[in-house]
């Protein structure tokens, strides 16, 4: 057994005592090791200095008592989170998520993988991730209102435009980010750079609403002319239909492929004459109704309950962009036997370890989250940028430094997964160029 491998085996054995219940952070930590040992061994300063355990340990976690009351008058309690994972090359930044499977475990999950996807769009910006188990489906204003400015009374005490810049995830679109602003300027004063995914009239930026979506696509189209081939004329596959979903599908259709599929929690639509993002966006963000209504309004389009990714039909690219752990094994054979070839990730963490195994094993390629995602939290920091010259930039401006930025993450993971033996590996690789940008930053620091 080397060093590193015995060295790595160690930090496990200590990870899994002391967090035995957090699976999904356990996941995450665990895909990671899988990759990093010949980092390890060209860099033996990193074990020396014991970078790995040090990086796996959030630098701090919050959770607090969010109390709010409710339309009837009742007062209802929630958990709110935050972990501050590593901000070693910048402010801690990352989403907050609401949604009623918020833990610990999913914050951390979370919290680290942003870690070194930060590190690989090549801005200054530290790690974190945040949010609560409320639910904001079915409250009416008032009470995603009250509960806001609950959670950010408590919140407030510990972020900042140069300590930590939190912005939206799941449940958490435009009206929760100004609910949370206008609590956070309440109490400490106008600081834009605090949040960002803010509203155009109060310091956001152009194009962060189309950034994560957007840069999917980028992201997709350089892998697909790395290996000689363009996005024009592929057929998708596309889960999902919030935000993500949305502006991938509209990139898409802008890039010369037809997405044949949205879903939500209940089932999918199908349409083999492209799916209309302009329908699912007026349905999901306007009406806040389900995906089923696709069918009703588009003649071509039906409507199927369960998981698109059971459902047969032949395409070249997969876009999972709604939740964790979409894509099992058994999901992840039949995506290849449909003639897929590549899977790129708009959600986080959507294939299990098993799914990412049949990929290896079929030749599919895959773009991990932390890699193929980056595009909102590349505009985020473009926010913050604009927030801290107090300048507003254009559509143009903003969505070209993205293009630039997704492409530079695909040949950044590209590039390290060659240099350290693993092929056409790109989880390999983003996982290797991110790490080696934090670690070195680590390493300059000292033991802090």
């Amino acid at each position: 057994m080397s060093e590193a491998t015995e060295y790595l085996a160690n930090v496990k054995t200590s990870l899994m005592q002391r967090d035995p219940q957090q699976s999904e952070f356990l996941e995450a930590v665990n895909n990671f090791f899988g990759t990093i040992t010949p980092v390890l061994e060209k860099h033996p300063e990193y074990i020396k200095a014991n970078l790995i355990e040090r990086l796996i340990e959030p630098e701090r976690a919050f959770q607090f008592r969010v109390p709010w009351v409710d339309d009837e008058g009742n007062v209802q309690v929630n958990r709110g989170f935050r972990v501050q994972f590593n901000g070693s090359i910048g402010p801690y930044k990352g989403g907050l998520r609401f949604h009623p499977s918020v833990n610990l475990s999913i914050v951390k999950f979370l919290g680290f993988e942003q870690v070194l996807k930060n590190s690989l769009t090549g801005l200054p910006i530290g790690g974190g991730k945040g949010g609560s188990d409320f639910n904001p489906k079915g409250k009416s204003d008032g009470e995603v209102m009250r509960f806001i400015q609950s959670f950010m009374t408590e919140l407030q005490r510990h972020i900042g435009p140069d300590i930590d810049v939190p912005a939206g995830d799941i449940g958490v679109g435009g009206r929760e980010i100004g609910y949370l602003y206008g609590q956070y300027r309440k109490i400490r004063g106008y600081q834009p750079g605090v949040l960002t995914g803010k509203g155009l009239s109060f310091g956001g930026s152009l194009a962060r609403t189309e950034a994560t979506g957007f840069g999917l696509l980028y992201f997709t189209q350089a892998l697909l002319q790395d290996q000689g081939e363009d996005l024009n004329g592929k057929r998708i596959k596309v889960s999902g239909s919030g935000n993500v979903a949305i502006y991938a599908i509209q990139k898409a259709n802008e890039l010369g492929a037809t997405v044949l599929t949205a879903s939500d929690s209940n089932g999918f639509v199908y349409d083999p004459n492209g799916i209309d993002y302009t329908i699912v966006k007026q349905i999901k963000e306007v009406e806040r109704g389900r995906i089923k209504e696709y069918a009703d309004r588009v003649i071509s389009a039906e409507y199927h309950e369960g998981s698109v990714w059971d459902f047969d039909l032949t395409y070249d690219v997969a876009l999972p962009c709604a939740t964790e752990n979409e894509i099992g094994k058994d999901q992840a054979t039949r995506l290849a036997s449909n003639g897929a070839t590549v899977v790129n990730c708009g959600s986080n963490m959507p294939c299990t370890p098993e799914a990412v195994q049949v990929f290896h094993e079929t030749n599919v390629l895959l773009g991990p989250a932390k890699a193929a995602n980056a595009g909102g939290v590349a505009v985020s920091a473009l926010e913050m940028s604009q927030n801290s010259e107090r300048l507003s930039w254009t559509f143009e401006e903003v969505d070209q430094r993205l293009e630039k930025i997704m492409q530079d993450i695909y040949t950044q993971s590209a590039e390290a997964a060659k240099e350290y033996g693993f092929g056409k590996d790109y989880l390999a690789g983003a996982n290797i160029a991110g790490f080696k940008k934090v670690a070195e930053a680590m390493l300059a620091q000292g033991v802090i």
